[in-house]
C-alpha cells in the first residue's frame, strides 16, 4: 500500500458534462442546493458489514446540478462513495479503471475536472472521508473485512498535525476481527462507523465513535436492540441515521434515541441537510424497485421526489457546498507499549448491578488466528474498582470472578485500546447516562501503579501518567 503521485486524468471531466446525457431524471421538484449521489442497478444495503460488494453490478457517480445529473468522472468503470471537501472544492470518491480492479481512492477538482489517484492499495479500498487537518479515513479490505484506516489526503495542512500519532503514512484504526465501515466524521472530530453489535463478533449493525487516532472506542449509545445504520449528522448536533423502513436520531440530552416522524418509507440511510435545513434522502417507497433522492421537510407529510432514474437505485447523496470543519484532534497517547483502564465501580452495569464486588477481573484477548487467550486476573477492590496495563492495538474483553474463579460477569463484545492511551469507565457497560461519584477509587488508595495483565515484561520499565487518564 502507498501514498499515489499526482496525476490528472485525460481530459476535463466535467468538459464532458455537457456531451454525456445517459441519465433523464423524471420531472420532480427541484433540489435545495447541487448534490453528488451514487446511482446503481443494485444497492444491498450492509452488504459492507458482511465484507460484500454494496453495488455488485457497478455504480456511477452523478452531479446534480439545477435539476439535471449528469455523470461527475469519466475514465472510469465504476465510481462511488463521493465525499466534499470542507471548502467544496475537492470530491474523494472510490472508483475503478477497469471494472476487475479493486476499489481505489480518487480526489476529483470541481473547479476544473483533473482527477488524482489518492490511494494505491492491492485490496478495495472504500468509502474516503475528510478528515479536519491534512488525512482521510477510509474503508481497507483486509483478511479481517473491513477495516479503518487513515492517511494524509495529499494537501499539506496549513498547521501543524496536532495528532503526531496519527501520521506521516497509514494508521490502522479499528484492529479487530470484524467488519467496520466509516459513515461520518461528527463534529467533534470523531468518525462514526458502523459495524456488528456485539463489537467485535456480533451481526446486528449498530453505530460507534473512534478518535481519529484509534482511541476512544466506544458505542455512540448504549440503548442497544435494534439495527441501526447510515449515521449523518446535523447542523444541531443531532445523528440522524435509519432503522431501515424508519428513521431515527439521537440528541446530546437523551441517553437514549427518538423516533423521527418521516413518512412511511424505506431508508438507505445517509442524510444531506440542506442550507434551508430540508433533507435529502434515498428513500423507495411502497410498490417501488428503487431508492430514489427525495427531498423532506421535517414535519411535513410527504416527501418530494428531486431525482429518479428508470433501473437505478440512487444512494449518498452529498452536498457539493462548503461546510464548517469538524474539529482537530490533539492525541494525548503516551509513547508506551501499553495501555492503562481504570474502573470506577464494575458492580455497576445496565445489565443489573452486582450487589458484591468482584473478587478479580479478567483480561481476554485474540491471538492473529482469532483464537482466545487468557492475559491474566487482577483483584477488584471492595468498592467495585480495579486499575490495569493490557496489550494495545488487539482485541481485548473483560470477565469478573467471584472469590471461587467462577465468572460471574463477561462482556460479549470485543473492544480495543491503543498503545499509550489511558482511558477510565464509570462501571462495566454503563452507559453515557451516568456520571461517576465525587471520590478517590480503592483501587487507587491501594497502589497507583496499574497491575500488569499485558503477558510481557513491560513493567520492568517505570510507568508515568495520571492513573485512570482521560475519561471518554
Amino acid at each position: 500500500m502507498r501514498l499515489a503521485s499526482w496525476g490528472l486524468a485525460a481530459g476535463s471531466a466535467l468538459a464532458m458534462l455537457a456531451t454525456m446525457s445517459l441519465f433523464a431524471p423524471t420531472a420532480a421538484a427541484k433540489a435545495d442546493g447541487d448534490f453528488i449521489v451514487t446511482a446503481a442497478p443494485v444497492y444491498r444495503p450492509l452488504a459492507e458489514l458482511r465484507g460484500a460488494e454494496r453495488f455488485p453490478k457497478g455504480a456511477q457517480l452523478l452531479l446534480v446540478r439545477d435539476g439535471k445529473a449528469e455523470p461527475l468522472v469519466a475514465g472510469f468503470a465504476d465510481s462511488a462513495d463521493a465525499s466534499v471537501s470542507f471548502d467544496g472544492k475537492r470530491v474523494l470518491f472510490a472508483g475503478k479503471k477497469a471494472a476487475a480492479d479493486p476499489w481505489q481512492i480518487y480526489e476529483l477538482t470541481l473547479a476544473n475536472g483533473s482527477v488524482r489517484k489518492v490511494m494505491e492499495t492491492q485490496s478495495d479500498a472504500e468509502r474516503p472521508l475528510y478528515l479536519p487537518g491534512g488525512r482521510m479515513v477510509w474503508a481497507q479490505r483486509t483478511q479481517d473485512g473491513f477495516q479503518l484506516q487513515s492517511a494524509e489526503d495529499g494537501h499539506p495542512p496549513k498547521v501543524p498535525f496536532l495528532n503526531p500519532t496519527a501520521g506521516p503514512g497509514v494508521l490502522p484504526l479499528t484492529p479487530m476481527r470484524a467488519n467496520a465501515f466509516p459513515a461520518e466524521v461528527i463534529a467533534d472530530g470523531r468518525i462514526l462507523f458502523e459495524s456488528g453489535f456485539p463489537l467485535g463478533e456480533g451481526r446486528m449493525p449498530e453505530l460507534y465513535l473512534v478518535y481519529a487516532d484509534g482511541s476512544g472506542v466506544e458505542a455512540y449509545r448504549c440503548d442497544h436492540g435494534r439495527a441501526r445504520w447510515g449515521g449523518s449528522q446535523l447542523a444541531s448536533g443531532d445523528l440522524i441515521f435509519t432503522h431501515g423502513s424508519t428513521l431515527a436520531r439521537f440528541t446530546s440530552a437523551l441517553a437514549h434515541e427518538t423516533p423521527v416522524a418521516a413518512p412511511r418509507a424505506e431508508y438507505a440511510g445517509g442524510i444531506a441537510e440542506t442550507a434551508s435545513g430540508q433533507w435529502l434522502l434515498s428513500a423507495r417507497k411502497a410498490g417501488e424497485a428503487h431508492y430514489q433522492i427525495d427531498q423532506w421537510k421535517p414535519g411535513a407529510a410527504s416527501l418530494q421526489t428531486v431525482l429518479k432514474e428508470r433501473g437505478e437505485d440512487l444512494v449518498q447523496p452529498t452536498l457539493t457546498a462548503a461546510r464548517v470543519p469538524p474539529r482537530r484532534f490533539p492525541s494525548d497517547l503516551h509513547p508506551w507499549n501499553y495501555a492503562n483502564l481504570l474502573a470506577l465501580d464494575s458492580r455497576l452495569s445496565l445489565a443489573g448491578n452486582l450487589k458484591q464486588a468482584p473478587a478479580a477481573v479478567r483480561l481476554e484477548t485474540q491471538d492473529a488466528n482469532g483464537h482466545v487467550e487468557v492475559n491474566g486476573t487482577a483483584p477488584v477492590a471492595p468498592d467495585g474498582s480495579f486499575y490495569v496495563s493490557v496489550p494495545p492495538d488487539r482485541p481485548i474483553r473483560f470477565l469478573l470472578l467471584d472469590q471461587k474463579g467462577e465468572v460471574i460477569r463477561r462482556e460479549h463484545g470485543w473492544f480495543w485500546v491503543r498503545a499509550g492511551e489511558q482511558r477510565a469507565c464509570v462501571g462495566c457497560h454503563t452507559g453515557p447516562a451516568l456520571s461517576p461519584e465525587n471520590r478517590v477509587p480503592e483501587i487507587l488508595q491501594r497502589s497507583t501503579t496499574p497491575f500488569d495483565l499485558t503477558g510481557t515484561s513491560l513493567h520492568a520499565a517505570v510507568q508515568h501518567g495520571s492513573p485512570g487518564g482521560t475519561s471518554r
